[in-house]
């Protein structure tokens, strides 16, 4: 993997420079933290970035293993509805890095992008690592100095930044400070949630990390988990209360996953927190009518009717999980009415290490219109790391480079400001 140049020289000049030009800290080498770096050394600033891990942005290059879904074209008020109740609070950072703008950003390293049929965009290569090397490139050729393997630590005495490194522990006074160091999914890539009690003992309010975009947890029968762990359902509909969604989902040997089940997955889990349980509704033929069904599944004399199923289109899956819900109904109807209404039992979210994304972080009321943090003067939040959620489909980096890219914005303005109050003071 392609990295900025980092040598030690190079990387430890910002503490013989003078006092009054110090360095812009990026804590977090992930598509926030690299966006935030960018427009700060746009900026005319120096900024180093540390990162824990050994090279940077990997989460990011496991979302192009997907095709790296970037962002999506639908237009942005509705686009901006995909964040819930903080959509209000994202708004200014995507409208001032729209998705269009992203599109550009990508095209002008290279990376031409296209809409799929869902509306998605993605890049033409669809990989992560051309765009990634183009992108290390660009900010090396900016001055951006990487530190990896640093690990952010704390914060010091007035403010400092702690770091701990293989070479051991070092204290960096900086202009300013980005954050964008994720949530706690994929910890194993670096987002693992490490710098939470950091922050609260700093005095930032910050919500408890949840799962997002993730599985849940079904008690399956022996049989479902024997023959059906990675079985697909395709073309469903999931219900709860009354939101649905269509899509695909998987049986696990644990319980459910895939598109579908993410989507609604914040009302799940909120469900499931406040009930010890919930249920979730499964629509086997979406685009058949409970009557039609019905008249599909009339047996035969001596059918049985696993074959009945079969022959109106309900794979084996679909029927071993019908049989979940309870004994099967002998009548047509009724295993109509079973088909597109299958009760599943859910009594619990799959862990946090194996969501796509995560909900809590810094409290919005933590942080002022610049996502900088009120107890904090001059420290700044990006990304997972800000109290968001939103489904998969782009959204989720969207919100990343756009917030990345406001959070760089203000920390250069801060860092200017501070200089020119030095200046005057002197």
């Amino acid at each position: 993997m392609l990295e900025f140049s980092a040598d030690a020289e190079k990387a430890d000049g910002m503490a013989a420079d003078s006092s009054r030009d110090k360095a812009v800290v990026v804590v977090g080498a992930g598509p926030a933290g690299l966006m935030a770096a960018e427009t700060i050394a746009r900026s005319g600033r120096r900024v180093v970035v540390h990162d824990a891990s050994a090279s940077p942005a990997r989460k990011f290059l496991l979302a192009g293993r997907g095709g790296l879904n970037l962002t999506h074209s639908e237009p942005l008020p509705t686009l901006l509805t995909r964040y819930g109740e903080a959509a209000e609070r994202l708004r200014p950072a995507i409208e001032a890095f729209p998705p269009e703008a992203l599109r550009r950003w990508a095209a002008e390293l290279g990376e031409e992008t296209f809409v799929g049929s869902s509306g998605r965009v993605f890049p033409k290569s669809f990989k992560a690592t051309p765009l990634l090397r183009a992108w290390l490139r660009r900010l090396d050729g900016l001055g951006v100095v990487l530190k990896s393997r640093s690990r952010f630590a704390g914060f010091g005495a007035g403010g400092a930044l702690r770091f701990v490194s293989p070479g051991g522990e070092e204290t960096v006074e900086a202009g300013a400070a980005v954050f964008a160091l994720g949530g706690a999914s994929w910890p194993r890539l670096g987002s693992d949630g490490g710098w939470v009690e950091a922050f609260r003992e700093a005095g930032v309010d910050v919500s408890p990390l949840k799962p997002a975009n993730c599985g849940f947890r079904v008690a399956w029968s022996e049989i479902v988990r024997a023959k059906f762990a990675g079985a697909p359902l395709k073309t469903v509909a999931l219900s709860h209360g009354e939101a649905r969604v269509r899509g695909e989902a998987m049986v696990t040997e644990t319980g459910l996953e895939g598109g579908a089940i993410y989507g609604l997955s914040a009302r799940l889990r909120e469900a499931v927190a406040a009930e010890g349980g919930t249920t979730l509704a499964i629509d086997f033929r979406p685009d058949v009518e409970e009557g039609a069904l019905a008249q599909r599944l009339v047996r035969k004399p001596g059918e049985s009717v696993s074959t009945v199923l079969r022959k109106a289109g309900l794979p084996p899956v679909a029927a071993a999980l019908m049989r979940e819900a309870g004994t099967l109904p002998a009548d047509a109807e009724g295993l109509a009415r079973r088909a597109k209404h299958c009760a599943i039992r859910l009594i619990g979210t799959a862990p946090i290490a194996r969501a796509i994304s995560t909900a809590g972080g810094v409290a919005w009321s933590a942080i002022d219109p610049d996502s900088m943090a009120i107890r904090r003067p001059g420290v700044f939040v990006a990304g997972e790391m800000i109290d968001w959620e939103a489904p998969t489909g782009g959204y989720l980096l969207q919100a990343c480079f756009s917030t990345g890219a406001a959070a760089g914005r203000a920390a250069a303005r801060f860092a200017a400001a501070d200089l020119h109050e030095t200046d005057r003071r002197d």
